[in-house]
């Protein structure tokens, strides 16, 4: 069982101004968190690897 803390990082299309945020954390082996950078103690989505990578990609071809 790994004990590794998860390193989070914002968006990139975030904003500084306040605006609905995500935070990622892929660090982790086997998963991909995913939280509201507003509400940092509170729920939080795990994905596996390969489902992450399919929503992200299927993000960068929407117009």
């Amino acid at each position: 069982m790994s004990t590794a803390e998860p390193t989070w990082r914002k968006s990139s299309r975030s904003s500084s101004n306040g605006g609905a945020c995500v935070e990622v954390a892929d660090n982790l082996a086997g998963r991909v968190l995913v939280r509201d950078s507003k509400d940092q103690q509170g729920p939080l989505l795990a994905f596996g690897p390969e489902a992450w990578r399919a929503f992200v990609g299927d993000l960068a071809r929407r117009p």
